[in-house]
């Protein structure tokens, strides 16, 4: 009985020792699928409440002119999801998953807009956003066309001047013409002048 006792623990140890890819592989398996199902759930859990920020400014996306390319005003399919205001700013979901945080990319980095746990409040945030961003675009407008319309007005001015100018030349070379030309003909009287007397010199005997 004492030495079936002494082998009995033996084997039981070393069936106890042996490993199964396949169990492995059935348990990261299950591991990973419930890892998935969390990160899906989040990400929804996201979306969701970029969807109720994006319900919640609906009227203020209606109001923007459709031709406006400028203002994107919606959620992106992308990890996390953000829900886009503009080529440079986005809404997304902080790290502590309740948190709405606006950031804005800029040539030094990103910078916090606003940053609330309260749906109005961010709502109230993109909306004076994209009131200020609306009203920086019509006066850059107005400048571009007041800048247009001074060179308009200019250019009739600039065009006299330059007709001025271009008779004002015609003149100085139009008289310095006339100048040459007299004293061409100076020339050539003094000239011919010259040849009579040496012609009469030449015949008239002494």
């Amino acid at each position: 009985m004492a030495e079936n006792r002494s082998e009995n623990p033996g084997e039981g140890r070393i069936e106890g020792n042996v490993r199964r890819l396949s169990d492995a592989v059935r348990r990261v398996r299950i591991a990973e699928a419930e890892r998935s199902d969390a990160f899906d759930d989040l990400h929804e859990a996201e979306r969701a409440r970029l969807g109720m920020l994006a319900d919640e400014l609906k009227g203020v996306f209606g109001e923007i002119a459709p031709e406006d390319e400028y203002f994107i005003c919606r959620i992106s399919g992308s990890m996390p999801p953000r829900l886009w205001i503009d080529p440079t700013s986005h809404v997304m979901i902080g790290r502590d998953r309740r948190t709405y945080r606006f950031v804005k990319d800029t040539r030094l980095g990103r910078v916090v807009i606003s940053e609330t746990a309260e749906l109005s409040r961010m709502a109230d945030a993109v909306t004076d956003y994209i009131a200020e961003r609306v009203i920086e675009r019509e006066r850059v407008l107005e400048g571009d066309s007041l800048m247009t319309k001074v060179r308009d007005a200019a250019a009739p001015r600039s065009r006299e001047a330059a007709s001025a100018q271009a008779a004002a030349a015609a003149q100085r070379d139009g008289g310095s013409t006339v100048i040459w030309t007299l004293i061409a003909l100076l020339l050539g009287v003094a000239i011919g002048a010259v040849g009579l007397i040496g012609y009469a010199w030449l015949t008239v005997p002494v």
